[in-house]
């Protein structure tokens, strides 16, 4: 004889979301997309996807919320408000060395078209010398600035965007308040 096991549960039908982000954010994730009324799917768990380096490796973060959630539309205003204050992150973490490397690369191909002109000057029949040593001057300048303007522009680059990533990341704080008081209102019902 079987026995059959009923189960006093009632349905919850669910919506789901995938996250694509790198190992390292995925606890605050996690905490943040809980005050939307999302909770990781226990059903599957966080696959990594191979890189060369753990820390830079990509994660898929799988959730899922009540479908009849209360103030669903509000949460989901809030959420979209979070995602794009965690782009406009995004951009300023990347802005902090695009800056420099642009410079950087500037300088490096200026101190290359000189060293050309070097190579030019003394392969010249006749060979000019003085040419050379003249062209060959700014080319070695140019291969030797490049990692001062990089460090130097990147440092005046984060000094400017930190101050505006710490107040998107209030902007982000005060948005996971307000979407768990109305988890919470939700919950109190």
């Amino acid at each position: 004889m079987t026995e059959i096991v009923k189960n006093n549960r009632a349905f919850i039908g669910y919506e789901y979301k995938e996250v694509i982000t790198n190992a390292e954010k995925v606890s605050f994730l996690i905490d943040v997309y809980e005050n939307f009324g999302w909770i990781v799917d226990k059903n599957i768990t966080p696959s990594l996807t191979r890189n060369t380096s753990p820390r830079n490796s990509s994660v898929v973060l799988r959730l899922k919320r009540d479908r009849k959630i209360m103030n669903k539309m509000e949460l989901t205003r809030l959420q979209r408000n979070f995602e794009f204050c965690m782009k406009d992150i995004e951009q300023l973490e990347n802005s902090k060395t695009s800056r420099a490397t642009m410079y950087a690369l500037i300088v490096a191909f200026i101190g290359t078209a000189f060293m050309a002109g070097s190579v030019f000057a003394v392969t010249a029949d006749p060979p000019r010398v003085v040419l050379c040593t003249f062209l060959a001057i700014p080319a070695f300048a140019g291969w030797i600035l490049p990692y001062f303007i990089y460090k130097k522009v990147e440092r005046e680059r984060t000094e400017k965007v930190n101050p505006l990533i710490e107040e998107t990341k209030d902007q982000i704080y005060e948005l996971c308040e307000k979407g768990n008081k109305l988890l919470h209102e939700w919950k109190k019902k």
